[in-house]
C-alpha cells in the first residue's frame, strides 16, 4: 500500500534525509480517520483554517470560527461544517465545487495549543437539499448558531483521508478578550472598513459587472 503524502514530498525527504523521521510521523501520528481523541478535540475547538484551490490549481486559504461543536463530526470518516453568506464570494465553495481536495487545520490556541490537521474530498450540499438526502441524522442541525438571524446558506461535507496532528511547540498561548461578535453584520466598521486602502485601487479586470 502506498504511503501517505506526495512523490515531492518523498523526493524532498531523500533529499534532506528526512525519510526515516517522516516515515516514524506516518506510523505513528497519521491516520485516514478520526479517533475518538480526534472527535473529542474537534467538539471543542472554535477555529478553523481552510484550504482550497479550484480546477487550475489556484489556491485560496480562509477562516472560519465557531462556537465550541459547530464543526459536527458525523462519523470517524466525515465531518460536516455550516457556510454562511459572509462577503457572497463563496470562494472556498466555488473552489470545491471545481476541485474537491481540502486542507483543514483546527488550532487550539486557548488551552492545548494543538493542532489537528484533516484533509480529504469535500461536497458541497445546499441546506434543503442536506436535509432531505437521507445522509444525516434528522437532529444534525440542531443548536446550529444563527449569524445575526442568517441561517446557513449550505454545508460542506468533508470525506476524512488525512487526520494527524501538528505540534504543539510554536504555536501561541493566547488569551481571549471580551469582542461583540456582530454576526452576520453589513455595517462597514464592523468588518473592518477599508482597513489596507483597497477601495479606490486600480484592478486589472476594472470594474466586476
Amino acid at each position: 500500500m502506498k504511503l501517505p503524502g506526495s512523490k515531492g514530498e518523498h523526493r524532498l525527504q531523500k533529499e534532506l534525509d528526512t525519510t526515516k523521521k517522516a516515515l516514524a510521523f506516518y506510523n505513528k501520528q497519521m491516520l485516514d480517520h478520526l479517533n475518538s481523541t480526534m472527535r473529542e478535540f474537534l467538539a471543542d475547538q472554535e477555529i478553523v483554517f481552510i484550504a482550497t484551490s479550484d480546477a487550475k490549481g489556484e489556491c485560496d486559504c480562509s477562516f472560519r470560527t465557531g462556537p465550541p461543536g459547530w464543526v459536527r463530526v458525523i462519523n470517524e470518516k466525515t465531518l460536516a461544517y455550516p457556510e454562511y453568506r459572509g462577503n457572497g464570494v463563496f470562494a472556498s465553495m466555488g473552489n470545491i465545487m471545481e476541485n474537491p481536495h481540502i486542507g483543514m487545520i483546527f488550532v487550539d490556541f486557548y488551552d492545548s495549543t494543538v493542532g489537528l490537521h484533516v484533509n480529504g474530498k469535500a461536497r458541497v450540499f445546499k441546506d434543503q437539499k442536506m436535509l432531505k438526502s437521507g445522509l444525516f441524522p434528522d437532529d444534525f442541525q440542531k443548536g446550529v448558531p444563527k449569524r445575526g438571524g442568517l441561517k446557513a446558506e449550505a454545508w460542506v461535507i468533508v470525506e476524512i483521508e488525512e487526520a494527524y496532528i501538528h505540534c504543539s511547540k510554536h504555536i501561541p498561548l493566547l488569551k481571549k478578550m471580551n469582542k461583540e461578535i456582530h454576526w452576520g453584520s453589513e455595517k462597514v466598521a464592523h468588518k473592518g472598513g477599508d482597513k489596507f486602502k483597497a477601495k479606490n485601487s486600480p484592478r486589472p479586470w476594472g470594474k466586476a459587472k
